[in-house]
């Protein structure tokens, strides 16, 4: 049984979706005051619009780009996510419009996590860092400024290992822009990249390097390549970063093998998933997978969206989400080939079972 110590997951993470009006508004029900906040057009080809809290009010990044941060009142026609909002987040207009994230008529959907507000000092590696670490669900976003040592290590906040750390370089310094992930599953030194289809990658023997292995409580380093540089803490360079530890019953990050079969692979979680995220990890595949909730009211999760792209939502059977797991409905092999390997992340709706030990709501 997997009790756990959050009986409300929708007070650390939630779902909302809205439908475009084409003016500056500020989107509500979240539930509380979100400090990363990510939204997608469901029904047009456009970006993905990150926001959080440390970059600050009217930065975004884009999940399946490596742009630099853009302030999208200046740097952007159709606008972005501008700020938090007690509830919610505001979106405000660029140059023209608020298209980007608010085209009139158009369906979007939202993916908000709560952390600690606007961040604190934290020395405990090497370089120092702000952090907004929220210990209760395992969540922390930390900014920092690269320093070229090959030994550096940077303070995360979290008070437990991570089980994922996803690091975007801010500016142009680094030797690319890509969306550096580390998992917990992926071997020594292999890294996987966010805005990319490749498989995982051992980052050492590359000329950029990137993110070290996650073995501590209190920070994470860095893997340098053969030119001895690190793209996540090249001198100077502006980084941004986004920590998750496992909390039972409410997040997982795990790994899975496919069958190639409509009748798939089950995955245990210990609770009903509200969001989910995957990518093949031992081959090139097409696309990385977000699922969620609100947009999947009910089996089987048909709806794609896919943070690697500015695709449009697609339908296609994909897989259940249980009580206390998932399993993969889908002969994809981006999801579920005969003998391929699969990193995931999984937030919760409810878990299996509460603090109290009562068995809650099965799907």
């Amino acid at each position: 049984m997997a009790y756990t110590t959050i009986d409300k997951p929708s007070s650390y993470f939630n779902s909302v979706l809205y439908t475009g009006t084409g003016s500056a508004r500020t989107i509500t029900g979240v539930g509380f005051q979100p400090d990363w906040v990510w939204v997608k057009d469901r029904t047009s080809a456009n970006y993905h619009y990150l926001y959080d809290v440390l970059r600050g009010n009217n930065l975004n990044l884009f999940s399946n780009d490596t742009s630099a941060d853009v302030n999208v009142t200046t740097g952007q026609n159709g606008g972005g996510v501008g700020s938090q909002a007690s509830d919610g987040f505001t979106i405000v207009a660029g140059n023209v419009n608020t298209n980007n994230v608010n085209t009139n008529t158009n369906l979007y959907a939202s993916w908000n996590w709560l952390a600690n507000g606007a961040g604190v000092s934290n020395t405990a590696g090497t370089i120092s860092s702000t952090v907004s670490a929220n210990t209760t669900s395992g969540f922390s976003i930390v900014s920092y400024t690269g320093n070229g040592s090959s030994s550096a290590t940077v303070g995360h906040g979290l008070g437990v290992t991570p089980a994922l750390v996803i690091i975007k370089p801010r500016d142009a310094l680094s030797a690319n822009g890509h969306w550096y992930v580390k998992h917990k599953s992926l071997a020594s030194n292999n890294n996987i990249f966010l805005n990319l289809t490749n498989a995982t990658t051992d980052v050492s023997g590359q000329s950029a390097g990137g993110i070290g292995n996650l073995s501590s409580s209190s920070t994470f380093g860095f893997v340098n390549g053969t030119s001895n540089i690190s793209s996540v803490n090249v001198s100077s360079g502006t980084y941004i970063a986004y920590c998750f530890a496992e909390v039972k019953g409410y997040s997982k990050f795990g790994s899975y093998v496919g069958n190639g079969s409509t009748d798939g692979t089950f995955i245990y979680t210990g609770f009903k998933p509200a969001f989910f995220l995957c990518k093949r990890s031992d081959a090139v595949s097409g696309v990385w997978f977000m699922f969620d909730n609100k947009r999947n009211t009910f089996n089987i999760v048909d709806k794609d969206l896919y943070p690697n792209t500015s695709d449009a939502e697609a339908t296609a059977d994909r897989m259940d989400f249980l009580s206390n797991g998932f399993k993969c409905r889908s002969t994809s092999a981006s999801l579920n080939a005969s003998g391929g390997t699969y990193i995931y992340m999984a937030f919760a709706e409810n878990p299996f079972v509460s603090s109290k030990g009562l068995p809650c709501t099965a799907r």
